[in-house]
């Protein structure tokens, strides 16, 4: 009987379909590999999702949480940019609740979608970061009228007042 039991467990494991992705232009590339295979397991309490594309990754069921890394750099922009993590990050708030959400001075780049209905963009980047922080940096965030020629992004918030949804 527990054989039986466990052999129900094991399909229901299974069950969540992968999720299909499309890889961006530069999954490929080493650092996007070195990234991958870095990325929790579980978020907060959702659970890693196999993907169909390389250099991408989602968590929960439905998913809540989408990565991809191979990403070409985003351009200087005025969108929220905040570091979490050591990493610095723009946020775009304009399909809320859902934020996308783009690394900032890291080459590739990587991008996050997050349900903010389903959990925090703060826990989302928090257990992301360590992963990400492998991608080689080319540049920071800063204040508009700081440096022209490092970003015209906002300044970013310190990490005590991360204060994202």
């Amino acid at each position: 009987m527990f054989a039986g039991v466990v052999g129900v467990l094991l399909l229901m494991v299974g069950c969540a379909p992968t999720v299909d992705l499309q890889p961006a232009d530069d999954a490929n590339v080493p650092e996007c590999a070195d990234v991958t295979v870095r990325l929790p397991d579980v978020i907060g309490d959702l659970p890693s999702r196999t993907t169909d594309a390389q250099a991408t990754a989602a968590w929960g069921d439905p998913t809540a949480v989408v990565f991809t890394c191979g990403l070409e750099p985003p351009a200087p922009t005025t969108l929220q940019c905040v570091t979490i993590g050591a990493v610095d990050w723009i946020v775009d708030d304009s399909d809320s609740p859902n934020l996308r959400i783009t690394t900032y001075g890291r080459e590739p780049a990587a991008q996050v979608y997050v349900d903010t209905t389903r959990l925090s963009a703060d826990n989302v980047l928090d257990a992301l970061a360590p992963a990400v922080q492998k991608l080689p940096k080319s540049g920071a965030c800063t204040a508009p009228d700081t440096d022209t020629n490092a970003t015209s992004a906002p300044q970013p918030q310190s990490e005590g007042t991360k204060g994202l949804s």
